[in-house]
């Protein structure tokens, strides 16, 4: 069976550089390949398998390619590492210094992989890092030695098997070739002006909800937020934010939300309308997602995943939180259902 060659392509694109320059090297590193999956702002995966005996010639021989195109078309740096899945390319190419290559063989996984700080794997952050070191686990191979049961026991189901899986080097994740856009957004329109602020604010979470699910649907995360709010004569203020990670679950894009309306100050403004955009849109199954060690984050994942299957099944507005379902739904078209989730809390408490 060949090996798989999966290439993470880290493009080093400064502020001197145009805008477009990104997309442009992703249609040059698909002349190399056509298994290319943007990683946006700024990196790709290449799966290189097929494309070696093409070219004729090896996975650093195919990066040396790429980085002297990027360079000299477009006077870019490019950062290669090749390993046999996306998971260890992407770790490999953290590691590798600007504009050189690294290459991880599959048979030289455990002797590269194991020496590793736990905070160097993929989906671990520092909370979840400082846990592991407190129960004596300092390298990624104290991980892989470690009983599953143990792990799970520690971090609960989804977390334990998912570090355990990583630690051990599997990766079973594709490079998929789908076009992403830029932003995804969804607008609510009041039929008069609005003054009250507990109004603005379902609107605001029947917002998110929209955009949450539909993110979830076409498997996207957002790595920020834009709030727009329009007036009664017709001006607008719009507040942005960047998340601390890309996510498509509710609970975080909830919280910013949240807090983008409280910075745009509207206690007495006449509002005629509230659009919500996510934007750096990258793919969901490519995003780090750190490893949860908050029950009530457990508990609300669960419950989203619940409301994404009624609303497969039953359509928009199937399975919505109570604030909501017991209100009129703003946008029309979309008919009332019932609730079984928490009430929106009153302004100036912290938000789930």
């Amino acid at each position: 069976m060949t090996e798989r060659r999966i290439l993470h392509a880290h493009f080093h694109l400064g502020p001197d550089h145009p805008h477009g320059t990104y997309e442009q090297l992703l249609v040059l590193a698909e002349d190399l390949t056509p298994r290319v999956q943007a990683i946006p702002p700024d990196a790709a995966h290449l799966d290189i398998t097929g494309a070696l005996r093409y070219w004729k010639r090896d996975a650093v021989g195919l990066a040396v390619l790429l980085r002297l195109r990027t360079l000299a078309h477009y006077g870019v740096q490019t950062t290669c590492a090749i390993a046999p899945n996306r998971m260890l390319a992407t770790m490999a190419a953290a590691l590798t210094p600007p504009g050189a290559t690294t290459v991880v063989e599959q048979a030289n996984v455990d002797r590269w992989l194991r020496p590793q700080p736990v905070a160097a794997l993929y989906g671990v952050g520092p909370a979840t890092a400082t846990k592991l070191r407190t129960y004596g686990l300092h390298t990624i191979g104290d991980i892989a030695d470690t009983p599953v049961a143990t792990l799970v026991r520690l971090f609960g189901t989804g977390a334990g098997r998912a570090l355990h899986t990583h630690a051990r080097g599997e990766d079973l994740r594709t490079v998929r070739h789908d076009p992403l856009p830029k932003s995804l957004s969804a607008d609510r329109a009041f039929d008069e002006d609005v003054l009250d602020p507990a109004t603005h604010r379902r609107a605001v979470l029947d917002l998110v909800e929209e955009v949450a699910g539909r993110l979830r649907d076409s498997q996207q995360a957002a790595g920020g937020l834009a709030l727009s709010v329009r007036y009664a004569d017709r001006t607008s203020s719009t507040r942005s934010r960047t998340l601390p990670e890309a996510t498509a679950h509710t609970r975080p894009l909830t919280t910013t939300a949240y807090d983008l309306y409280s910075l745009l100050g509207l206690q007495r403004a006449r509002v005629r309308g509230i659009s919500l955009r996510a934007q750096d849109l990258r793919p969901l199954d490519h995003t780090p997602e750190q490893l949860s060690l908050d029950i009530g984050d457990d508990r609300a994942r669960a419950v989203e995943a619940v409301a994404d299957r009624a609303r497969a099944r039953y359509g928009p507005g199937a399975l919505r939180p109570a604030t909501l379902a017991a209100t009129n739904r703003i946008s029309a078209g979309i008919p009332r259902a019932e609730s079984f989730l928490p009430a929106l809390p009153p302004p100036g408490r912290n938000h789930p």
